[in-house]
């Protein structure tokens, strides 16, 4: 079969003719050897391939045809479209230039069959072929910033976050320049992802739940961005900044079908977690989310280590560094050295007697702290009257009226 593609082929480039004769001609050749099965078909495109880049058949003609040629790969057995894609970019190479937006095309279908494979290193270096920048060919800005963002969510599939990053700084140029609502969803997914990834959880956190507000995203999609934004929160070190976000995803109404929003009541609350509370979240765990510290701990056991002892100094004015590892469940020259280091970072007031061995928090005026519980008690006396109020609206009303009856 190849054979006879060859001498087909051969015999239209002596041939004259217009342009569109000549397109038509290529044209024909090219459906019939689509018609052949197996080893024949393969061998038969690449021979057809190698007559088309050649510099003898006018680039007119020659890139028709191999777009025409493109849109057939998708056509194609997974593994027999692999090998003429991969054959066509190595014949293609030495006159990429002229044919950049073909190589995309078979560059763009080259990924799609290896994401199919999960081979995802292989899926991302693919289209990182791509000319995206030095190529001749202008590309639309909603096109490049697609094609980075997937390229970060392989590197991402393959567990190479800085890989990821440096793609998502790319689209990030380009995401203020669309006006593509998907792509832009797309964009602060993939971004959040990033962060969760390199363990920026408290930033990775505001992002998913501000995804989860989003109407464009599914309902069920918008409930996993609100579950990755708590447990991104729960892992989180402990400070401000946390103290914030976990005040914002206890008044979410939503967060409390969670199956963790136990941990993130008692987080909020200020109360002792200890380990046996952990060991369900700790399942919904992802890889990269259990890795361990510098030193020696998972990121789990850090983050529930760092909120106890700022629960502790809300509860202690003074506590040994004996007492203090015992209640946090670590050997007390750990708990001293988290101690100091959240106190050095302005994570927590106080201060480290090494001397005598205590840890001295800072003193607490009663009357924030009055408030506080104030706050949280009109907090949950107002959610009992709103689910009250859901259930039996009109005995609320008539409640109302009775009390305004008096006054």
């Amino acid at each position: 079969m190849a054979a006879s593609v060859k001498q087909q082929l051969a015999a239209l480039v002596n041939s004259g003719g217009s342009h569109k004769d000549l397109t038509e001609k290529y044209r024909t050749v090219l459906d019939a050897t689509l018609k052949t099965q197996g080893a024949d078909l393969s061998e038969g495109l690449k021979v057809f391939v190698e007559a088309m880049v050649n510099e003898n058949v006018s680039l007119v003609v020659s890139r028709q045809i191999l777009t025409d040629f493109c849109s057939h790969l998708n056509k194609l057995p997974d593994n027999e479209a692999k090998d003429v894609s991969h054959y066509t970019l190595d014949k293609i190479q030495p006159r990429v230039i002229s044919f950049e937006e073909q190589v995309a095309s078979i560059r763009q279908h080259l990924a799609n069959i290896y994401e199919r494979e999960s081979c995802w290193k292989e899926a991302a270096n693919v289209l990182v072929g791509i000319p995206l920048e030095t190529g001749q060919k202008q590309y639309s800005s909603d096109y490049k910033l697609e094609t980075y963002l997937k390229i970060a969510r392989l590197y991402l599939e393959n567990d190479d976050p800085v890989q990821a990053e440096a793609y998502i700084n790319r689209a990030s140029l380009l995401q203020a320049d669309s006006q593509n609502e998907e792509l832009q969803i797309y964009y602060k997914v993939c971004y959040a992802r990033v962060l969760d990834y390199r363990r920026k959880f408290i930033e990775a956190a505001q992002r998913y739940n501000e995804l989860s507000y989003k109407p464009i995203v599914a309902e069920n999609e918008r409930i996993t961005a609100l579950k990755n934004a708590l447990i991104c929160t729960i892992l989180a070190s402990a400070g401000q900044q946390r103290s914030r976000m976990l005040a914002t995803l206890f008044k979410d109404e939503r967060c409390q079908s969670l199956p963790h929003y136990g941990i993130l009541e008692k987080m909020y609350l200020d109360r002792i977690i200890r380990s046996n509370n952990l060991q369900e979240f700790e399942a919904l765990l992802q890889p990269h989310q259990k890795a361990v510290t510098s030193d020696g701990s998972t990121i789990l056991d850090r983050a529930v280590i760092e909120h106890n002892l700022l629960s502790a100094s809300k509860l202690y004015n003074n506590i040994s560094f004996e007492e203090l590892g015992s209640l946090l469940e670590i050997p007390p020259m750990k708990a001293e050295k988290i101690a100091s280091q959240m106190i050095s970072e302005g994570r927590m007031n106080g201060c480290i007697d090494q001397i005598d061995s205590i840890v001295h928090f800072e003193n607490r005026e009663a009357l924030p702290s009055w408030d506080k519980q104030i706050q949280n008690l009109c907090f949950q006396v107002n959610n009992i009257i709103e689910k009250i109020e859901q259930q039996a609206p009109e005995w609320i009303a008539k409640s109302i009226d009775e009390q305004m009856a008096v006054s």
